[in-house]
């Protein structure tokens, strides 16, 4: 986890409220919900009310439900979430609960759009983080991984080639510092 006060304060509080707190996929809620509550900036994670609820219930029992703002996604970027979200979940972990793998799913796709490693965007520690819950829940994504892109470049680039396109960044990687190291030459 980032060394940040106020997320692992947020952590802590969400790991009071868990079913589960030693639950590694509890765990891994706590720190993606954590991430954007700390900011007030829940709807980033771009859960439905409803798959919201849900989570809830299965991973934090006793937490007060926060009214979930609506996810907002600028309409060019609609299709890319939508692509990768189905990417995800078509390759969704047998050993997962499916509907925890449709809210990662969401979550990571959502984080794809902001500017930043997708570590980062998703308020974990670093690359072994997200190389962990990935391995969890999308392991044949992993396997495909092969020279070791950097996850949002080769999520972004699975999502391309799954459509038929070619591979180019995420929404989100023009922004990020890295930008032209992952993609040399591109504006």
């Amino acid at each position: 986890m980032p060394d940040d006060p106020l997320m692992t304060d947020c952590m802590r509080a969400w790991l009071r409220e868990a079913t589960e707190p030693g639950d590694a996929d509890t765990r891994l809620f706590a720190k993606l919900i954590a991430a954007r509550d700390a900011r007030n900036e829940l709807a980033l994670l771009g859960l439905q009310a409803d798959a919201w609820r849900a989570l809830l219930a299965r991973h934090f029992v006793r937490a007060r439900i926060p009214a979930l703002p609506l996810p907002v996604v600028p309409s060019e970027h609609a299709n890319f979430v939508h692509a990768l979200h189905t990417l995800l979940v078509a390759n969704a972990s047998s050993t997962v609960h499916p509907d925890d793998a449709h809210c990662l799913a969401t979550i990571i796709a959502h984080a794809c759009l902001r500017p930043d490693h997708l570590w980062r965007d998703l308020g974990l520690a670093g690359r072994d983080d997200v190389t962990w819950m990935l391995t969890r829940y999308f392991p044949t994504l992993v396997e495909r991984n092969v020279d070791n892109l950097r996850w949002k470049k080769f999520l972004a680039a699975q999502c391309a080639i799954s459509l038929g396109r070619k591979p180019g960044p995420a929404p989100g990687c023009p922004g990020c510092e890295d930008y032209g190291y992952c993609f040399p030459g591109q504006p």
